[in-house]
This record gives C-alpha cells, sequence and structure tokens, in this order.
C-alpha cells in the first residue's frame, strides 16, 4: 500500500528538483545546439581537415558513457594544480556547471552527427538549383542547406532531447537536488524507496508527455510538406 502522505508532503521538494532539471535540460541543449550547428557543416564538409577532428569529437563523447564524461569534469579536473589556479575555477567548482558542462558537450555530439546527417542528405536537385542561381556557398548553407537539414531533423533531435532529460538524473550523483535527488532526498528521510522514485518517474513521464507533444506540433508546423498526399 502506497503511502500517499509522504509523496503529497514531499510534492515540493520534486517541483524544486524539477525547475532544476529543466533549468539544466534547457541550458545544456542550448549550448549544445549553438555549437552543434557549425560542428556539424565542419563535420558535413568534403575536406577531410575540416570533417575528421569534429569526427573525433562525436566519436569519443558518444562512445563514452555520459556518467564517466560528469565524473571527469565534475571530480577529475579539480586534481590540476593549474585548474585550481585558473580564472575558470569558480566556475569548475559548482556543481551546476559542471553537470550542465557534461550535459552540453554530450548532447553536442549526438546534435552534430544528427545535423551533418541531415545536411549530406539533402536533395541533391535542391543543391544544383541554388548553384544555378549563383548563391555562393555561405548563402547555399543559411538558406537552403541549414533551414532544410534543421526541419529534417526534427524526430532525430525530439529523440536526442528526451535521451537527454533522462540523462539529467545523473546530476544527483555531483549533490544537485533534480528529480532524481529529490528522489534519494525523500528514501533518506522515509525509507520508502517505491513511493520515492516512483513519484520521481511521474515527473519525468509528464515532462517527456509535454516535450513529445511540443515535438509533435512542431514536426506538424515545419515537416507538413514531407507528410504522404492523399
Amino acid at each position: 500500500m502506497l503511502n500517499f502522505d509522504v509523496i503529497v508532503s514531499s510534492l515540493p521538494l520534486y517541483f524544486n528538483g524539477t525547475l532544476v532539471t529543466l533549468k539544466l535540460l534547457l541550458v545544456a541543449l542550448a549550448v549544445g545546439l549553438l555549437f552543434a550547428i557549425p560542428l556539424a557543416v565542419l563535420r558535413a564538409s568534403t575536406n577531410p581537415w575540416a570533417s575528421r577532428p569534429v569526427w573525433l569529437f562525436t566519436y569519443i563523447f558518444r562512445g563514452t558513457p555520459l556518467l564517466v564524461q560528469l565524473f571527469l569534469i565534475y571530480y577529475g579536473l579539480a586534481q590540476f594544480v593549474w585548474v585550481r589556479e585558473s580564472v575558470v575555477w569558480p566556475m569548475l567548482s559548482s556543481a551546476w556547471f559542471c553537470a550542465m558542462l557534461a550535459f552540453a558537450i554530450n548532447t553536442c555530439a549526438y546534435t552534430t552527427e544528427i545535423i551533418a546527417g541531415a545536411i549530406t542528405s539533402t536533395n541533391h536537385g535542391e543543391v544544383e538549383a541554388a548553384r544555378a542561381m549563383g548563391m555562393s556557398p555561405v548563402t547555399l548553407y543559411r538558406r537552403i542547406l541549414l533551414p532544410s537539414a534543421l526541419r529534417r531533423s526534427l524526430p532525430a533531435y525530439s529523440n536526442e532531447v528526451i535521451m537527454m532529460l533522462h540523462g539529467t538524473s545523473i546530476a544527483s550523483i555531483v549533490t544537485l537536488l533534480d528529480i532524481t535527488g529529490a528522489a534519494r532526498e525523500v528514501n533518506s528521510r522515509f525509507y520508502l524507496p517505491f513511493e520515492a522514485f516512483i513519484t520521481a518517474a511521474a515527473f519525468y513521464l509528464a515532462l517527456t508527455f509535454v516535450l513529445v507533444s511540443l515535438f509533435h506540433l512542431a514536426e506538424k508546423r515545419w515537416l507538413v510538406h514531407l507528410a504522404p498526399r492523399t
């Protein structure tokens, strides 16, 4: 039998944790996407000097666990004296900043590959038509390739956003009181793991539902031209 009194009394803690989770998620996604777009352009380049370093970056951060990346940033960098004496140490000593940085780098790697794949799969006729109109490479990317690639990336990117939402659950390991951190706090107070973590699961499900709904609306708005005609 679930102890609903504990769940109800702990809801403010979960709501505060939800704000921490959303802040981490949104900032990490914004920073990751900001860097992923130019990196995707380089990744899609036929010049190996431009594409290979980006491939190495995405390979490393997609090929290692996010938890390990977070540990390396939060715990690993602190062992170096030159890091502790540098101007960035006030930020790197912050658990929130380290978690955000780890999430941003990780989602940047995945998003780079998503957008690069969409760029390289652009219909060749669109590119040839733009070149026939005399567009420069910069104009071609700005007006044709990137808008088209970003629209077609929406379904894959929505999956990445959901995975990153779930990935933020490890933030509590570095002392942040996110949704999972709230569940751990409730469990430590009342020794009721089922109530604590089933409530956290409900919050994650609600956030996932909202995000999926928003992406479905975005896909209907920007991918309507790709829908099959009846």
